[in-house]
């Protein structure tokens, strides 16, 4: 099983390297040295979390429909094609418009798309796969070894681009993302070798699937839980919101490179990944909400830094946000994954794990379009673009500090005396019946 978790690592790394040239360079170009919307680059970075429904739809058809004998590995393998190609053209379509706007946005949206499409259909495929091939005992090992694996990935991606990109023209640019976009295929093609049986049912794989109205039902029908569904919108939104907006806000506001801009990721990730194994060794001994609530005041605290930082301007104040706010989201990430375990009904594990999932990927969005709408608004009435970035920063701390709030009230116990009570049982049956 070990070989087995490692490859699903590199299928999880694989993936996550196509997210990182988008979320850590290009948004950067196309806001600074192309002058493109905020928000519109924001839209066209979200669009997997846009698409994130369909995942329901494509979990529950690969089970029915298997191809060539495997019911994962050939949608993981289209997903993965679709995610690179998605790379490999997202520089040439942000040359494009700044030249052709309306052919720009039309390309923009067909190459982003694909990117969203494949990051949708390969992670639903590889998770499924996961949770298969694991069995239920063996799915925490599992997963810490995958998003281990990612949080490196996503360091030496950002890494390496930055070299890739020293000194930054834009033939530099589109060299580096057919090189990452390669690699990542390479990697996720050795991860699959000989990964899923062939022909068998493997332990524990039955299906759950779940629509977006049953997710829905479940967080409605309990109060505990819409708290949970509410901290998670304002968290994420907040923390995960600024990813398109922390490398350009570097640039406008330090004078800082396309090369120096990109390290900011991979400066980011490393305390992210600190944080974890730090997560991971205080796990039994220290409460998780002590343990969460520690990472969300963390990357408040990193925002605050980071807003202030913009104001004195001092670059060395903004390095040192960026690496309270990867701590924090490092923290947070763990603690808050490991109550999302809890927050579960015996039997209906997947239908909860469908819905926080859901909540995520809404709040990614969420975060996203409105930190670009923020930016682009506020520049506009300023005249200053540095105050439209301050004000995203200073919102996001506003979000986060709301989610510190909210989180005091979430009660795991509650939770599960409600979840126990026969109306709310009746009606999680009935919506899974309709």
């Amino acid at each position: 099983m070990l070989r087995k978790r490692f490859q699903l690592g590199l299928v999880h790394a694989a993936v996550a390297m196509t997210l990182v040239p988008i979320n850590s360079t290009l948004n950067r170009v196309m806001i600074k040295e192309l002058a493109i919307s905020a928000t519109v680059v924001a839209i066209l970075a979200s669009l997997p979390y846009l698409f994130s429904p369909i995942q329901v739809a494509i979990g529950s058809y690969s089970d029915r429909h298997p191809l060539l004998g495997f019911r994962r590995t050939p949608y993981i393998v289209l997903g993965l094609v679709l995610c690179v190609s998605g790379v490999i053209l997202s520089p040439r379509v942000a040359f494009l418009m700044s030249q052709n706007w309306w052919l720009g946005v039309l390309a923009g949206v067909l190459a982003f798309g694909a990117w969203g499409m494949g990051y949708n259909l390969s992670s639903v495929s590889y998770l499924s796969l996961a949770s298969e091939l694991s069995g239920e005992n063996r799915r925490g090992k599992t997963i810490a070894t995958m998003w281990f694996m990612m949080i490196v990935s996503i360091i030496i991606t950002a890494i390496s681009l930055s070299r890739m990109l020293d000194p930054y023209s834009p033939a530099a640019l589109m060299r580096a993302f057919w090189m990452v976009g390669i690699a990542a295929l390479i990697l996720g093609l050795l991860g699959l070798i000989s990964l899923e049986p062939r022909f068998r049912e493997v332990s524990g794989s039955r299906s759950e699937s779940y629509t977006i109205k049953q997710m829905a039902d479940a967080i409605l029908g309990n109060h505990q839980a819409k708290l949970f569904f509410w901290y998670l919108l304002l968290l994420l939104a907040a923390i995960l919101g600024q990813d398109v907006l922390l490398e350009p806000y570097g640039a406008e506001a330090f004078g800082l490179s396309v090369t120096e801009t990109t390290r900011i990721t991979s400066l980011w990730g490393i305390f992210v990944l600190v944080a974890i194994l730090i997560a991971g060794a205080l796990e039994g001994r220290v409460n998780k909400r002590s343990v969460a609530q520690w990472g969300n005041l963390g990357a408040l605290a990193g925002f605050v830094i980071i807003f202030l930082s913009g104001l004195v301007p001092h670059p060395g104040m903004f390095y040192a946000g960026v690496m309270l706010l990867g701590s924090g989201t490092g923290l947070s990430t763990v603690a808050n994954l490991s109550l999302m375990f809890d927050l579960t009904v015996p039997g209906e594990v997947g239908l909860f794990i469908g819905a926080w999932g859901f909540s995520n990927a809404m709040s990614r969005l969420v975060g996203s379009v409105l930190g670009g709408a923020v930016r682009d608004s506020v520049t506009k009435l300023t005249g200053q673009a540095i105050i439209g970035y301050l004000s995203v920063f200073g919102l996001e701390s506003i979000l986060l500090l709301a989610a510190v709030f909210l989180f005091r009230r979430i009660d795991v116990a509650a939770f599960r005396r409600q979840a126990q009570e026969p109306l709310f049982i009746e009606k999680v049956a009935m919506a899974a019946d309709n």
